[in-house]
């Protein structure tokens, strides 16, 4: 049998999230085959077999490779469309062209949201994709494709609707599946590609879209559903205040209150946004211990207000961080919500006592592993897990005259990624990707973002 290699990172600072926080000014991390194996303050022990780097990471912050906790991959070729509208004019807008999509366009816009993100300093990326136009292709094995050739860790959230403009829905009744379809192909995805084990790099969750684009009976038998096969369970919830308005008039109750009526409460779900939660909703939520994906670029852009995060940790509400679909986060970018999520926080009641630097890195890495139910095995450095990890060089013009290498990396400009580990395997260096192409992405990414118009604009 071979040894094991190692990988020895020294001279740099730490920030390793655990649950006291830990630091070190000056330290080392020792990666053995896919794991962390030591870490501590000062150069690496001498007399370490086997390896086979050495990394000089002088001038850098070395933190937990971050974790994005709700995505919409698809759409990236849709960016920069209807700027100025709520949520649902936003989506009546948009679904449209979104119901146009097919597989290379899938595939293009799951590689342009991969690489922004990985290049970014994400190594657990997840998309919640739930539209499925009919003869569209096999979407869920292009953007899962998409993710294995970037050497990201990967949820696929498997997404459905069934309640279209008919029945009261937004999307156009051409854009939605039948209850018996989403749910057949629903199964059919996670028993082929979900993998339940210590380190897997594909998971599935059961993910229909939202009260306002699920029947209760996707809702309720997509839980039954996801319990049944063991794997977790994730929507949009209490996003709007019209979001709130439509359960009321149409369920005779508010969003938290219908989630717990289907059975959508629990330490295996997460919802994305949670924007307009009263005392009793963040109680249900932590006495459940449901998890929660903040956007705040996404919240911002499109008018939908300021999530309570404060009271949610205060509350044990898990909570971790989301970039939201690009068309309303046209950066695409995991690490500047770390900014933005303190930054928009502080707007709210609990004004500069919101969250601190270390708070939003705690939310951008422990917190989304603990959404997505790994923080066994990813979220902080650790000995015994997993080496998913990334370098922030913080010695150029941009932060070098801040002495705090976490307050560089959260309220500074947006650091660059020396370095980005997944399960000890390199995949950036100086903020370029090392397995694809970024130069072919962008071309890709345009050309589909152009066919899906023309086609559009035929409809």
């Amino acid at each position: 049998m071979a040894a094991t290699q190692r990988i020895v990172i020294e001279n740099c600072s730490i920030a390793t999230v655990d649950a006291d926080d830990t630091e070190y000014a000056t330290g080392h991390l020792v990666v053995a085959g896919n794991r962390i194996e030591s870490l501590g303050a000062g150069r690496a022990p001498e007399g370490l077999e086997n390896v086979v780097r050495r990394v000089d990471a002088t001038g850098h912050l070395v933190t937990p490779g971050l974790v994005n906790t709700h995505h919409h991959f698809y759409q990236w070729i849709t960016r920069g469309l209807a700027t100025d509208h709520n949520l649902f004019n936003w989506l009546v807008a948009l679904y449209p062209t979104w119901a146009r999509i097919d597989e290379p366009m899938v595939r293009a816009a799951a590689q342009g949201s991969l690489a922004m993100m990985a290049r970014g300093g994400v190594t657990t990326a997840l998309d919640h994709h739930y539209v499925f136009p009919k003869g569209s292709g096999d979407l869920s094995g292009a953007i899962i494709g998409a993710a294995r050739e970037m050497g990201v860790r990967f949820t696929l959230a498997r997404g459905s609707m069934d309640r279209s403009e008919k029945d009261g829905g937004l999307p156009p009744d051409f854009a939605v599946e039948t209850l018996e379809g989403a749910l057949a192909a629903t199964e059919a995805t996670v028993r082929e590609h979900h993998d339940a084990s210590f380190g897997a790099m594909t998971q599935v969750a059961v993910a229909p879209c939202s009260p306002f684009s699920v029947s209760t009976e996707l809702m309720r038998e997509g839980a039954e559903l996801a319990r049944r096969l063991g794997v977790r369970l994730h929507t949009h919830g209490s996003e709007t205040v019209e979001e709130e308005q439509f359960c009321k008039e149409l369920f005779g109750m508010g969003p938290t209150d219908y989630f717990e009526s289907t059975g959508w409460l629990g330490e295996d779900v997460w919802m994305a946004h949670c924007v307009h939660m009263n005392d009793s909703d963040i109680a249900a939520f932590a006495r459940t211990k449901t998890g929660v994906a903040h956007c705040p670029s996404s919240n911002a852009r499109l008018a939908a207000g300021i999530a309570r995060v404060p009271d949610m940790l205060a509350a044990g509400v898990p909570v971790g961080l989301g970039v939201d679909g690009t068309a309303s986060n046209e950066s695409g970018e995991l690490h500047t919500e770390l900014r933005n999520a303190l930054l928009i926080n502080r707007l709210g009641a609990h004004r500069e006592a919101a969250l601190n630097a270390r708070q939003a890195l705690r939310l951008g890495t422990y917190g989304g592993a603990q959404v997505l139910g790994r923080a066994q095995e990813i979220g902080s450095l650790e000995s015994g897990k997993l080496a998913d990890l990334v370098l922030w060089k913080l010695d150029t013009l941009a932060h070098a005259s801040i002495a705090d290498p976490v307050t560089a990396l959260v309220f500074g400009a947006a650091a660059p990624v020396t370095a980005s580990f997944v399960n000890g395997e390199q995949i950036v260096e100086n903020s370029r990707l090392l397995h694809v192409d970024e130069d072919a992405i962008a071309r890709s990414t345009r050309d589909e973002a152009q066919r899906l118009a023309r086609i559009a604009a035929q409809a």
